[in-house]
């Protein structure tokens, strides 16, 4: 299941601090394997549930950067959007996301330079009420200046 806002493009032009944005998604196996296979991470704590079972996680877990590309979802899909590029992100894993968990993530605008077109977002992942994941995003937002 995804469940997604409105996907295109917000301008730097009308994102105001304090605006966010967000999408759920269930991580499933096949995300995982997927992952595995375009990432080329193959490590047995995401695929083997045998191996993974005798880990500190006592069962198989997601990617860690399969979880964060969510954010990066909310922030190409939503704010701001079509056009974005990425500057920089910070990331602390704080839990394990399993298969079959429902993960929201959600960005939200703590800081702005109109003049270079830099917007710094504050960015989370969550199961329900515990955050697996929290980090800063940098990106340049599309301009109606620059179309």
């Amino acid at each position: 299941m995804l469940d997604n806002m409105p996907r295109g493009t917000i301008c730097i032009e009308d994102i105001e601090i304090g605006m966010s944005r967000s999408l759920r998604k269930v991580i499933t196996d096949r995300d995982i394997e997927l992952f595995a296979e375009v990432s080329t991470d193959h490590n047995p704590v995401h695929l083997d549930d045998d191996y993974a079972q005798d880990t500190i996680f006592e069962g198989r877990i997601a990617h860690g950067m399969l979880t964060a590309g969510l954010i990066s979802a909310v922030i190409g899909e939503q704010l701001p959007g079509h056009g974005t590029v990425y500057l920089g992100q910070t990331l602390k894993f704080l839990a394990p996301v399993r298969p079959g968990d429902m993960v929201e993530a959600v960005v939200k605008v703590t800081d702005m330079d109109l003049r270079k077109r830099r917007v710094t977002m504050e960015t989370h992942c969550a199961i329900g009420d515990q955050k697996v994941l929290m980090g800063e995003a940098v990106v340049l937002a599309p301009s109606r200046k620059f179309d």
